[in-house]
């Protein structure tokens, strides 16, 4: 791992506190060149990590604070007339750069919801007949309240599914808390972090994440778990190709941060829950089974080769 990315995690950790694995896990999928949801209750910092993300990665940021009554040209941009010229001028939306920070993003009808997919997937969007590139690298963060909340709109399977991971950051631990109340104010210190990297040194990671090697039988594990989870009648549905190319690729981002070159097993269960939670739903059999006990018993009901 380069000094530039332990850097990035250091200087993430240091505001915010106790939450080193979740921070290495963001960090993971977006190396991976992945989308990331942070789904937790208000105040638990998932804004604040999507913030030092950006400023250390040292990328164009953009926060859109999703509501009810937005629209999807309030995303993506609108045409307006001048006069002067007798044309329409199109204003780009705060999609338009390198880090898009769409917060509580479930509090958006599934119209305004739905502009995002386009871009997510094929980093452009298309609005009146025209197609316009989005800047790369290209990410969305996107934090979410739990769906019993009031005024949340629950993201459709579709919309999830382009997320690469979802996490939960929790609440902190007595040690942090307390590090937390006697320390300084958080905007103030997002406002002094320094990029750790430049765009283009991030897309050179990203490309030595590609190379990180997978043997033969580490790929046989990942497609086990893959095909456990659509022959389980445990699962309403199982994983889809997208779902075993976000898991491999993550697993590739966890085991470079860690400073290997070759995936190992413990990579795979590492990032697994973030890949997956999202996209499996239990049979409903009487007992109500969280995300994390989906997921564990994946990796209990499918032996490492």
């Amino acid at each position: 791992m380069s000094n530039a990315l332990q850097n990035v995690i250091e200087q993430a950790g240091r505001v915010v506190l106790g939450k080193q694995h979740q921070i290495r896990l963001a960090l993971a999928c977006l190396l991976s060149r992945g989308h990331l949801l942070i789904e937790d209750l208000p105040g638990v910092g998932k804004t604040t990590l999507a913030h030092v993300l950006a400023k250390s990665l040292g990328l164009d940021f953009q926060r859109v604070q999703f509501t009810s009554d937005m629209l999807p040209a309030d995303i993506i941009g609108v045409s307006i007339y001048d006069r002067e010229g007798n044309v329409f001028q199109f204003h780009p939306g705060p999609i338009f750069a390198q880090v898009v920070l769409a917060d509580e993003v479930n509090r958006a009808t599934p119209k305004t919801q739905s502009a995002l997919l386009e871009a997510m997937e094929e980093h452009q969007v298309t609005t009146e007949g025209v197609t316009r590139t989005l800047p790369e690298p290209f990410f969305v963060i996107a934090t979410q309240n739990p769906s019993h909340q009031i005024g949340t709109f629950p993201l459709p399977e579709s919309q999830l599914d382009r997320f690469q991971m979802r996490i939960a950051l929790g609440y902190p631990d007595r040690e942090a808390e307390r590090a937390l109340l006697e320390g300084a104010e958080r905007r103030d210190m997002i406002a002094g972090l320094q990029p750790c990297l430049a765009p283009e040194e991030l897309t050179a990671l990203q490309q030595a994440v590609r190379k990180v090697h997978v043997a033969p039988a580490l790929m046989d594990y990942i497609q086990a778990l893959i095909e456990h989870t659509r022959r389980s009648p445990d699962y309403v549905n199982g994983l889809s190709p997208r779902a075993a190319l976000a898991l491999l690729h993550c697993a590739r981002a966890w085991a470079y941060i860690d400073g290997r070159h070759s995936v190992l097993p413990e990579d795979v269960q590492a990032v697994l829950p973030g890949v997956a939670g999202h996209r499996l739903h239990a049979v409903h059999n009487g007992a109500v089974r969280t995300h994390s006990d989906i997921v564990v018993g994946l990796i209990d009901a499918v032996p490492i080769p």
